[in-house]
C-alpha cells in the first residue's frame, strides 16, 4: 500500500472499495514495526485499533460511518484514553491506567477515528527536544542524530514518518509548533479554551492546549472542527460557535500582514530561516497583500514571563503525584514523610524537578509579589499588545523557531539554551491566541524550516484559510 499523504486520499480509496479500514490500520502497524527504532510510540494499540477498524468497515458498508472513518490517529502520552495507560512519559505514573477518555479524543472516536497508540513526549510536556522522556528519546526521521523537537516529539515524528494519518499533541509554549517545524509537518495550536482540556494531564493549566499534527491544512482543520467546542467537564472551555473549518479554506481577500522586526533581527536566528521567512513576505507583497514591519518591545519579556508562570502552575499541578493514590511509590520509604520525598525524588525526572523547584520558589511568600504577581501583570501587557496588533492586522508572521533541529545533547547541559528554543512560540501561548507552523523549505543540511502564523482569538477559520493559501502560494 502506498503512503497516504492526506485523509482525502484515504476516503477516495475507501469509496472506490480499493481498500478497507482494517487494511489501512495494518498498513500503519507495519510502518510502526519497521520504524520502531524512532521510538515515536510508547504503546501501540494493535488489537483495539483493528477491532475499531472492523466496526467502522461494517458502518461504511451500511452508509452510517462518521466523518473520520478511515483516519488513524496517535495520541500524546498526556491524553487519557479509558482502559489504556497514560504516563505523561514519566516514571511517577508507572502502572496508571486511565479510567476515562479525554473529551477531545472521545469526540474523534465518536466520528469513527481509529486510535492506534500513545506517543512519546518530554516528561509532563516539559522540554523542547524530547530528551526528557522516561521512555527514551525520539529520533527525527530525516536525520536520526537530531532531535524532533518537543515536547510533542513523538506526535510530530508519527506524522512525519507515516505512522498515522494525524496525531494529537499538546502546546503549552510551543510544544506542537516547534516539533512541527523541526520535522517538516503542520502543527496547530488553537485559541486557549477552544478545545476542552478535560482528560489532559496538566502541566500549566492557564497555558495548556491540545493541538494537531498533519500533512495537510485540510486534515488539520477537519480534526479541529470536531474536537473544538464547549465541554461541561471543562469550565474554561469556550461557548463560542465552532465553524466547519475544513469547508472554509478558500482565501481570496488581500490580507494585512505584520512581521515582528525583532524576530528577524534576532542574533539567535539562523540565517537560512531568516532568508526563507523574508522570501514568503516578499511573495505576499508581490501578490498585493499589505506587509508591514512592526515592533514588539515586550517580546524580550515573553520568555521569562512564560517560564515564571508555567513553573509556578507546574509546581501546583504536580503536587498531586505523591505515591499515595496511584502510580509509582518508592519501596525505600520507612515512614509517610520519606515515602513522599523518595517517591517524588525517584519518580520525577531532572527537568521536571527543576521546574517544580523553580515554581515553588516563585510562589513562596517572600518572592510571590516579586515574581509571580509581576509576571501576571506582564502577561496582561503582552496579551493586550498582541491583540492590538491583531486588531490592526489580520495575521502576524514570524519564524517558528530560531534554529532548525539540533543534535542530541547539544543543549542538554544548558537549560537556558534549551529554553531559548521557545523564543518565538511563547508569545502566542502567553496571549492565548491561535498559531500554526507550516513547512517553509529546508536549510543547507536538508532539515525543515517552520513558518509561524498568528491570528486573533477564535479566528481559527481565517487562520486555516490563510495557511492553506500560503502553502499553495509557496509550493
Amino acid at each position: 500500500m502506498e503512503k497516504f499523504s492526506s485523509f482525502d486520499e484515504i476516503k477516495k480509496t475507501l469509496e472506490k472499495k480499493e481498500t478497507d479500514c482494517r487494511a489501512i490500520v495494518n498498513h500503519y502497524l507495519e510502518n510502526i514495526r519497521t520504524k520502531a527504532h524512532l521510538n515515536a510510540f510508547v504503546e501501540v494499540y494493535a488489537q483495539s485499533a483493528l477491532q475499531q477498524a472492523e466496526r467502522i468497515d461494517e458502518k461504511l458498508a451500511k452508509g452510517k460511518a462518521g466523518k473520520l472513518a478511515g483516519m488513524v490517529i496517535g495520541i500524546k502520552d498526556v491524553l487519557n484514553y479509558a482502559g489504556h495507560a497514560s504516563h505523561a512519559s514519566s516514571n511517577i505514573l508507572k502502572g496508571y491506567i486511565s479510567q476515562f477518555t479525554t473529551t477531545a479524543v472521545q469526540r474523534l472516536i465518536d466520528e469513527d477515528a481509529i486510535i492506534i497508540g500513545r506517543l512519546n513526549c518530554d516528561e509532563f510536556g516539559m522540554g523542547s527536544s524530547n530528551e526528557n522522556s522516561a521512555h527514551g528519546k525520539v529520533l527525527n526521521a530525516l536525520d536520526e542524530s537530531k532531535v524532533p523537537g518537543g515536547s510533542s516529539g513523538g506526535s510530530a515524528v508519527a506524522v512525519q514518518a507515516n505512522l498515522c494519518t494525524v496525531s494529537l499533541g499538546t502546546d503549552t509554549g510551543g510544544s506542537v509548533r516547534q516539533p512541527a517545524a523541526f520535522t517538516g509537518v503542520i502543527g496547530m495550536k488553537p485559541t486557549y479554551s477552544r478545545v476542552s482540556r478535560w482528560g489532559l494531564i496538566a502541566y500549566a493549566s492557564s497555558f495548556d492546549t491540545i493541538g494537531i499534527f498533519s500533512n495537510t491544512v485540510k486534515d488539520n482543520a477537519l480534526v479541529m472542527e470536531i474536537m473544538a467546542g464547549h465541554d461541561e467537564f471543562d469550565s474554561t472551555s469556550s461557548r463560542k460557535p465552532v465553524f466547519h473549518y475544513s469547508e472554509l479554506l478558500h482565501f481570496e481577500k488581500k490580507a494585512k500582514v505584520a512581521f515582528i522586526k525583532e524576530t528577524l533581527d534576532s542574533p539567535a536566528l539562523q540565517s537560512e530561516i531568516r532568508e526563507n521567512t523574508i522570501q514568503v513576505l516578499e511573495k505576499l507583497t508581490s501578490e498585493g497583500h499589505e506587509v508591514k514591519a512592526v515592533e514588539f518591545p515586550l517580546l524580550k519579556y515573553a520568555l521569562p514571563t512564560y517560564y515564571i508562570l508555567t513553573t509556578a502552575e507546574a509546581s501546583s499541578n504536580l503536587s498531586r503525584f505523591d505515591g499515595v493514590k496511584y502510580g509509582y511509590r518508592s519501596s525505600n520509604a520507612h515512614n509517610l514523610e520519606s515515602m513522599y520525598k523518595l517517591t517524588r525524588s525517584e519518580g520525577f525526572g531532572e527537568e521536571v524537578k527543576r521546574r517544580i523547584m523553580l515554581g515553588t520558589f516563585v510562589l513562596s511568600a517572600s518572592y510571590y509579589d516579586a515574581y509571580f504577581t509581576k509576571a501576571q501583570k506582564v502577561r496582561r501587557l503582552i496579551k493586550e499588545y498582541t491583540e492590538n496588533l491583531l486588531n490592526e492586522f489580520d495575521y502576524i508572521i514570524m519564524p517558528t523557531t530560531p534554529s532548525t533541529a539540533f543534535k542530541f545533547g547539544e543543549h542538554s547541559g544548558d537549560p537556558v539554551a534549551m529554553y531559548l528554543e521557545d523564543l518565538f512560540t511563547v508569545q502566542a501561548s502567553v496571549s492565548g491566541v491561535p498559531a500554526i507552523s507550516l513547512p517553509n523549505g529546508k536549510d543547507k543540511s536538508g532539515m525543515p524550516i517552520g513558518l509561524q502564523i498568528i491570528a486573533n482569538s477564535f479566528k481559527e477559520a481565517e487562520l486555516y484559510a490563510f495557511s492553506n493559501y500560503l502553502t499553495e502560494l509557496t509550493s
